[in-house]
């Protein structure tokens, strides 16, 4: 592609998908000649942007946060395209005790156990807290709680000492340095929550930002996604 046809796709993107996603880009670049330029963050700051008029091309977070926009008109109507899911893990500070969280009863027991507990404020947080409440421990634990700033990884509490055991989407603590990954929530109690994309209504590079979205869901993608802790959607 020649230079003067070559466009910028303004991506907003938060970040259970991101190192996925870092994976597959140059390679869309290198066959496209279109620049990507990317803003990862939180989902509390990537609506605080969205609602104070930001610009962008593509947005890509959990699917229910897609289909409001969809619904608002802040992205075009039938361009939600899934890529992957992922599972919520849990996880301790690099070379600590493992706790036993292989079925329900053993994670509530690990919960209890735990001194600080850490969360974030997307769909993982979310639930976390949620199912805190329906296991009945939501008093007990909410002395132990440490929320990561919006955009941040849980991973970053524990790896430091503030958390000595979190809650995150387990495509962000499955590489994340100085913790390791105890595994998934139990599965009568696992949340799956899908990311997707969707093109911005008031997108300016509209036809690269849809070739972008169909690399991501390409069958080629795929190997990608599961290195990186997510469940392909295609």
């Amino acid at each position: 592609m020649g230079a003067d046809l070559a466009e910028i796709v303004t991506v907003l993107s938060t970040r259970a998908t991101e190192q996925a996603y870092r994976e597959l880009v140059p390679a869309f670049e290198r066959a496209s000649g279109h620049r990507v330029s990317t803003r990862f963050t939180g989902t509390v700051d990537v609506k605080q942007r969205i609602a104070a008029g930001e610009g962008f091309d593509l947005l890509i977070m959990a699917s229910a946060d897609i289909d409001a926009f969809l619904a608002a008109g802040v992205l075009v109507a039938g361009s939600r395209v899934d890529l992957a899911s992922s599972g919520i893990g849990v996880a301790v500070r690099a070379g600590a005790a493992k706790p036993n969280i292989s079925t329900t009863r053993a994670l509530v027991d690990a919960l209890r156990a735990a001194k600080t507990v850490g969360y974030s404020t997307g769909p993982s947080g979310n639930y976390a807290l949620g199912l805190f409440e329906r296991l009945g421990i939501a008093e007990a634990i909410k002395p132990k709680l440490r929320l990561v700033p919006t955009g941040g990884f849980v991973g970053s509490l524990i790896a430091n000492g503030e958390a000595e055991f979190g809650f995150q989407q387990v495509s962000e603590l499955s590489h994340f340095p100085g913790i390791d990954l105890v595994g998934p929530l139990p599965a009568d109690i696992q949340k799956a929550t899908i990311f997707s994309a969707g093109l911005a209504a008031k997108a300016k590079a509209a036809a690269a930002a849809r070739a972008l979205i169909a690399m991501l869901s390409a069958p080629a993608a795929t190997a990608v996604y599961r290195r990186h802790g997510l469940q392909p959607m295609h």
